[in-house]
């Protein structure tokens, strides 16, 4: 009796698991469809999305790639959001994950967009560069990695930071006119 117990609870626990990575297989195919290729949950709980190269290179146009995915920089003053003032909320242009808000934009004179917040801090990664003989702060998207530009202490009230980031790693959503 004891062993007719102990069998049939393992096979209904076989059955049981077989059953729920069946699911959960389903559901991460539907992921992958619907955003690119998701490896798995962050320890911020923002999911990451991998491509490779040729990937990036089919959906991003030559410019978003060579930013996004080269750390490239667009020139002051020539992109498209540098002086926009409408509200709505900037998404990385990679994955759309929504990055910053317009409420937190501010005129730096840069010439290039700049926030002195991001919507979340898992949506945005700060990052050491000692690239060109400087030392800054890097920001990427925290959920494609893509560059989005740096992080400066020299930025406006509240948080005294200025994120200053290309506007080809950006979309933009306008609130509701």
């Amino acid at each position: 009796m004891n062993k007719l117990f102990v069998g049939i609870t393992l096979l209904i626990t076989v059955v049981v698991l077989i059953a729920c990575q069946s699911k959960s297989n389903a559901v991460h195919q539907g992921m992958e469809a619907a955003i690119g290729t998701v490896e798995a949950l962050d320890s911020n709980g923002v999911g990451k999305i991998i491509k490779t190269e040729e990937e990036w290179k089919k959906v991003l146009s030559s410019e978003q790639y060579r930013i996004l995915r080269e750390k490239g920089t667009e020139r002051a003053f020539t992109g498209k959001y540098w002086d926009n003032k409408a509200k709505g909320i900037y998404s990385c242009a990679a994955c759309q994950l929504p990055l910053f808000d317009a409420e937190t934009k501010f005129k730096s004179g840069t010439g290039w967009p700049s926030f002195y917040q991001p919507i979340g801090t898992p949506n945005v990664t700060e990052h050491k560069d000692n690239s060109y003989g400087m030392v800054r702060t890097e920001v990427t998207c925290g959920r494609c990695d893509g560059h989005l530009g740096h992080v400066f202490d020299d930025g406006p009230a509240p948080t005294g930071l200025r994120y200053c980031i290309n506007s080809e790693s950006l979309s933009f959503k306008s609130k509701g006119k």
